[in-house]
């Protein structure tokens, strides 16, 4: 099997590529301007947002799938036309593509949202997202597109951020509900997805929701760290328009998948 994974040196993306040469794949990882330090994965540059080059890396590589997780929050260039560039590339070469997506499209509710849930962004990132979706899906229906949430584990911006508002250097919302997951999880159920018969949407996130506030707090725990020194606000105090309780059901891909999504009271024990 050879994948290219496309955000090769992203936080997620250098997880594939760990595990796919792990598995004993043919891997090849894409960055602009990170490193993916992976002994045994091939690197390749590429700017996502330069279609000619995505068709013609592409073309060179000749993988046999495609994991495309390039973002950059703001930058529609990269989260939507990207891609797209990135799925029209992919299907020239008939290779298989799994898009990750990202609970940033929905627009929150206190009922979780099904795989087949339609976008109803509010914010620039998740209309970014949405429109990726949209874009994908035309070029490939048999795509699967993975919405998933907030990732975790080492190294992760999600923990940099708990540990920043446990040192007061920023605040958590304390109203904003999501379903983190392990990186590790979310990349060996990616990989499974690979070589799996499934197209569409689908949900892979962690099995509990909670906000940003008690994350923090649940890290503080982990971290034997004092939970009192948390800063804590609310996205309406901040003026801030994102999604709020956006809690998504993953029973379908955990019937589908051997990778156990763990929730994050399981990830974050006391050390």
């Amino acid at each position: 099997m050879r994948v290219l994974v496309v955000g090769g040196s992203g936080f997620l993306g250098r997880e594939l590529c760990r595990q796919g040469v792990a598995a004993g794949w043919s891997v090849v990882g894409t960055r602009l301007s990170g490193e993916i330090g992976v002994a045994g994965a091939e690197v390749r540059r590429l700017d996502v947002t330069d279609r000619a080059a995505v068709v013609a890396l592409v073309a060179a590589v000749r993988p046999d799938a495609v994991v495309a997780t390039p973002y950059r929050y703001g930058d529609w260039a990269v989260t939507a036309d990207g891609a797209a560039h990135v799925a029209y590339a992919a299907a020239r070469v008939g290779a298989r593509l799994v898009h990750l997506s990202s609970d940033a499209l929905h627009a929150g509710r206190m009922r979780a949202y099904a795989d087949d849930d339609l976008p109803t962004p509010i914010f620039p990132y998740g209309a970014a997202k949405a429109a990726a979706e949209t874009a994908v899906r035309a070029i490939d229906p048999q795509a699967v597109l993975v919405r998933t949430s907030l990732i975790l584990g080492e190294g992760s911006r999600q923990i940099q951020l708990c540990r920043d508002a446990l040192a007061g250097r920023t605040a958590l919302f304390s109203d904003e509900l999501r379903c983190p997951v392990d990186v590790g999880d979310l990349a060996s159920a990616v990989l499974e997805l690979v070589v799996a018969d499934v197209a569409g949407p689908l949900n892979v996130a962690g099995p509990e929701a909670v906000s940003r506030a008690e994350l923090g707090r649940l890290v503080a725990r982990r971290e034997g760290l004092d939970p009192a020194g948390l800063k804590t606000t609310t996205g309406t105090a901040a003026g801030v328009v994102r999604p709020s309780t956006v809690r998504l059901d993953s029973s379908r891909a955990c019937g589908l998948l051997r990778t156990r999504l763990r929730g994050v009271s399981e990830l974050l024990v006391p050390g």
